[in-house]
């Protein structure tokens, strides 16, 4: 009777693993200092630049009336003369100051994003009138006032947090109770490698571009575990299916059979996911836009720790 030959991968990734692990390592060390970095700052004094929905505020955002390509504007001078600006008082109440607001100049001087302190819908019309005077004609009908109170936003930055614990720890419970301890701790691992990247690209955005992180990004970072657990479950799949026909393999040598079995089908599904997202990036607005752009960085680096990182820690926390 003859024996089947055993599989022999095409592309053997655990030849390759201090490649892998270096290049992780260095980004996840990347990450920490930018997060670092964040929190020390005192502007942000936390480890990514909280938005509108989390610290309360108005946000208006203003499209203007350019027939061509826009005039240059600078952000900063509007920021200048918003901050000389006085607004009318509510009655038994001082004017709020408006020396912190904060202007984004966006689509190449075509859009403009005013961050505030708490206005009324007089105090906002304001604003407005001064940026109108100073960057000229807006389109009235996209102009967009958003108010969040600062209790509000409290409350929506400890249901983000809250919601993001659990769905981290029911993932943990799941993965622990379903595959062997050292599969669990592997795919946890790979969790925080590829969340941890996706709040570290946002942190290095916060320090040198000024980008904020709302509610939306929550929901991102937990879109991103979840995918990040099953893209990896997939190869540990493959991996315990195999253990009785690779038996008379070493374990590197298994993990390659494993990974290379499912690289195509893992690369497939990542690229028709990423599509679109790449979609939300270029025609989905400003409103979803750094949304996509969290879910791709956090997508591609999943994918990246299902095929690099995890697989080739088997072996050596297996050993041990």
């Amino acid at each position: 009777m003859t024996s089947t030959p055993l599989p022999t991968p095409r592309f053997r990734i655990t030849r390759h693993r201090r490649l892998a692990w270096v290049g992780s390592g260095l980004a996840c060390l990347l990450s920490l200092l930018g997060l670092v970095l964040c929190w020390i700052n005192p502007e942000i004094g936390a480890p990514l630049r909280p938005g509108l929905d989390f610290t309360g505020g108005t946000q208006i955002q203003l499209e203007r009336a350019c027939p061509g390509p826009c005039s240059p504007v600078s952000a900063d001078a509007l920021q200048r003369r918003i901050a000389r600006l006085t607004v009318p008082a509510e009655a038994g109440a001082s004017a709020p100051s408006l020396n912190a607001a904060a202007v984004q100049v966006l689509d190449q001087g075509r859009s403009l994003v005013l961050r505030l302190p708490d206005l009324n819908p007089e105090q906002a019309a304001v604003v407005v009138a001064e940026v109108q005077a100073a960057a000229g004609p807006l389109q009235a009908a996209a102009t967009s006032v958003n108010t969040i109170g600062p209790t509000l936003g409290d409350q929506l930055l400890k249901g983000s947090l809250i919601s993001l614990l659990v769905s981290f720890a029911a993932i943990a419970l799941y993965i622990t109770v379903r595959y062997d301890r050292v599969f669990a701790g592997l795919a946890l691992l790979c969790l925080g490698h590829d969340v941890l990247i996706t709040c570290g690209v946002f942190a290095w955005l916060g320090l040198l571009a000024g980008i904020e992180v709302d509610s939306l990004f929550a929901v991102s970072l937990i879109t991103v575990a979840g995918y990040s657990v099953t893209d990896t479950v997939v190869v540990f799949d493959r991996i315990r299916e195999q253990k009785t026909v690779l038996r008379d393999l070493p374990l590197p040598d298994q993990v390659d059979v494993a990974v290379d079995a499912t690289l195509t089908r893992s690369l497939y599904t990542s690229l028709t996911t990423l599509l679109p997202l790449v979609a939300l990036i270029f025609f989905g607005g400003s409103t979803l836009f750094w949304f996509a752009v969290a879910l791709t960085i956090g997508i591609a680096v999943g994918s990246w720790s299902s095929i690099g990182v995890a697989p080739t820690l088997l072996p050596l926390f297996a050993r041990r």
